[in-house]
Order: C-alpha cells, then sequence, then structure tokens
C-alpha cells in the first residue's frame, strides 16, 4: 500500500508539472481589462502582482475608496446640475471566471478526476459614490456548483472629518487585516481562518459589520476595529441577520518596520447562543434541547515582510471554546492554527512566472480539525488579466496529495 500510494503521489506530481510547462506555450491573445483598469486606462500591474494579488498601490487604492485623487475629474460624473449628485458616468463592471482540473487521491491511494468548471464566477463592481466615499460588491454566480450570492459587498467612508480614520459598512471577511482568502494566488485556501470548531458558527471568513481603521503616517502605526454579528452571512430571519444578542470584537495593532516589514498583533473575542443536542447526538440530524453559550477568544501575531521579488507572510493565532458543542456541561477547546506563504516573482511587477510556497497547519482538541499541508503552486500570465496556474497540495494529515490545474481569468 505505501508504495502504491508513493507512485500514485508521483504522477499526480508528474502531470502538474506537465500543465505547468504546457501552459507556457499558450499564444498570447488580446483581452478586455476589469473595471478599475478599465476606467482610470491603467495596466493590471498598478494594482496587482499578478491579480488577484494586491501589491501596496493597489492596498493603497482600495483604502482611499477606490478613488485616484489626481485622477477625479468632473466629466467623469454626470453633469445634472446638482452639487450634492456625484453619479459616475460608466457604472464600473467587472467578472472574474475560474475553472480548474483536480487530481486527487483518497486514503486508499485511489485517484479521482474532477472537471471543476466553472469553479468560480462572479460580478464585481466598485468605485465611487462620492467624494471620499467609495463602494465594492461583487455577486457569485456560481461557486463550487452554486449560486453564493453576496459575499463581499461594503460603503467605505476615507478620511472621516479629515482625520486618517476609515469606516466601512457592510459585509466582509473578518481575516482581511490579516491576510486576505479572496486575493490569494492558491486553490488551497488560509484554512484556521474559515475554520469552524464542533457547532459553533464563528470563524474569521465572512460576516456583517463595521471596520474601524486609523492611521498614524509619522509612526507608521496602525489600529483596525470591527464590530461583527458573530455568525457568518446566513440569510436574515425574522429576528433579523444575527442569531442571538451578541456582538463579536476584533481588534488589531499594527506597526511598520522599517520599507518592507510590518508585524502586527490581533484579538477577536465574541459570544454566541446555540442548542444542546440530544445525547445521542448525531451532526446530521436536527438537535433539541435549550440554548446552550459558546465563548470564542482568537489571539495572535502577524508579520508581512518583502521587497516585491520575495514576499512573506505568517500568522499564528490560538483560538480558545468554552462549549463549541454546545452542551450542558462545558467542554472547552483549544485550538492552533499557523498560515504561511511566500511569493516569488522574479521580476516582480512584471513578472510572467511567479512560485506560491503556502503552509497550512491545524492543531485541535476537536481532533476531526486537524490539518496539516504543504503547497507549491505556479503561476504564467499568458496576459495580466489571464493567469495558468498549476500546484501541488499534499496533506500530511491524511497522508494525501492532489494536484490542480487551472485558469484564473478577469475582463
Amino acid at each position: 500500500m505505501e508504495r502504491s500510494s508513493s507512485m500514485n503521489t508521483t504522477r499526480i506530481f508528474g502531470v502538474a508539472l506537465l500543465v505547468v510547462l504546457a501552459g507556457s506555450l499558450l499564444p498570447e491573445t488580446a483581452s478586455a481589462i476589469p473595471a478599475f483598469a478599465r476606467r482610470h486606462k491603467l495596466s493590471c500591474t498598478t494594482c496587482h502582482a499578478p491579480f488577484p494579488r494586491l501589491k501596496a498601490f493597489g492596498d493603497d487604492f482600495a483604502a482611499n475608496g477606490f478613488a485616484l485623487p489626481e485622477d477625479e475629474n468632473d466629466r467623469d460624473y454626470v453633469a445634472a446640475g446638482d452639487d450634492l449628485l456625484r453619479l459616475n458616468k460608466d457604472f464600473p463592471l467587472a467578472v472574474r471566471l475560474d475553472a480548474f482540473v483536480t487530481l486527487a487521491e483518497d486514503g486508499e491511494g485511489d485517484l479521482k478526476t474532477d472537471l471543476q468548471s466553472p469553479f468560480g464566477l462572479k460580478l464585481l463592481s466598485g468605485g465611487t459614490l462620492a467624494r471620499n466615499v467609495g463602494y465594492y460588491f461583487y455577486f457569485f454566480l456560481s461557486e463550487r456548483g452554486e449560486v453564493a450570492g453576496i459575499e463581499d459587498a461594503y460603503v467605505h467612508f476615507n478620511d472621516v472629518g479629515g482625520a486618517p480614520l476609515d469606516i466601512l459598512v457592510g459585509q466582509f471577511q473578518a481575516c482581511d487585516p490579516l491576510m486576505k482568502r479572496e486575493l490569494r494566488l492558491t486553490y488551497e485556501d488560509y484554512l484556521i481562518y474559515k475554520t469552524r470548531i464542533g457547532r459553533s458558527n464563528i470563524n474569521l471568513a465572512y460576516d456583517r459589520g463595521v471596520i474601524l481603521a486609523y492611521d498614524m503616517p509619522r509612526s507608521g502605526s496602525n489600529v483596525i476595529a470591527m464590530v461583527l454579528n458573530g455568525n457568518g452571512k446566513d440569510p436574515a430571519t425574522d429576528a433579523g441577520f444575527d442569531s442571538d444578542k451578541y456582538k463579536n470584537f476584533f481588534l488589531r495593532f499594527g506597526q511598520d518596520v522599517g520599507q518592507y516589514a510590518s508585524v502586527g498583533y490581533f484579538g477577536y473575542y465574541g459570544d454566541e447562543l446555540g442548542v444542546d443536542p440530544d445525547p445521542d447526538f448525531d451532526p446530521a440530524t436536527t438537535v433539541s434541547g435549550p440554548a446552550m453559550h459558546n465563548r470564542v477568544l482568537y489571539h495572535g501575531p502577524d508579520v508581512k515582510a518583502g521587497n516585491g521579488t520575495l514576499d512573506f507572510s505568517f500568522q499564528y493565532l490560538q483560538r480558545r471554546d468554552t462549549n463549541p458543542g454546545f452542551y450542558a456541561l462545558e467542554d472547552r477547546v483549544e485550538t492552533d492554527g499557523l498560515v504561511g506563504e511566500l511569493v516569488i516573482s522574479p521580476h516582480q511587477d512584471r513578472s510572467r512566472h511567479v512560485v506560491t510556497l503556502l503552509y497550512n497547519r491545524i492543531d485541535s482538541e476537536w481532533d476531526e480539525h486537524d490539518r496539516e499541508s504543504f503547497t507549491v503552486g505556479v503561476s504564467r500570465l499568458s496576459q495580466r488579466n489571464l493567469r495558468m496556474t498549476a500546484e501541488y497540495t499534499y496533506d500530511n494529515a491524511q497522508s494525501t496529495g492532489r494536484a490542480a490545474v487551472g485558469v484564473v481569468s478577469a475582463f
């Protein structure tokens, strides 16, 4: 059995390499460009390296409410004779389409090929509503074969009251100030951010709430605070969007270290109500019982360092749940998570080939959540907005491998 598994892993890795080589021979065809580049007539490399990953200017552009102050001309807006109306002449719209083929082995060493096309199809829009007010949203027309609906959707108030204070209201990912899941280059995810422990609804992925971000340019420091519902992006009920009476809180302090590095430390505190399951609890069945309480605490450091050629991101966090199973008697669970990523771009934002190394680890007292994976990914830009990608992930916890090859496009 060990020999068979080893041979299958070798076959998967070989297929990934062959697709990378084939991708480098693809013809260079013309493509349209996404909404922001189309409006401002700038290359995708102005903000991305490579897309969808943001570089420093892209972060600044987003933080400025998706506006370029030196390029904001009255002719870009409808002349309606009303100084209080600032309506774009053209509605900015873009599409992202991802398609993959995966080859994965299960715990028995058997291989399965899956044509995941389209893996994701989403409609995006963003821009300015008024001076120092921007918006952004996207609608997932298809995510893994189903209509996922709205994910990111918020209004951004920039430099409120003339101070370096930004306020965002809407739906977003709580992990965005740490590492942005939606902008990663790999098929493999940043696992700890989306993990829910037991029957808890709390994680660091999508949620609804308010973000306050305050910058101190002279010292290179910044503070980001969030107030969140804490139960994800589930549909509203008669009681509203929040499933209980609690609000959750996120606070991160960040500090630039020289020109090429930054460090931060964040904490997250949340409460939630659940239902105590029957003694013969089966997760596949409906649970019943009295309302039970779970308290969640996250905390940990994050580090970013890079010069455009080598860019490293690291996150370590600890999660503590007082009762994630919602049992009558508390069952405390501790979970440690780590994600580290190195992106290698030989020619910085002009690189046609980019290598990504990604490491995920989850170590939980609730053993079913344990994970450890190593990912190697290679991307080739056929066009600035058309990226061929191939990667191999080895799951050490399951002793299995998975290769994924695909196309990521934006237009």
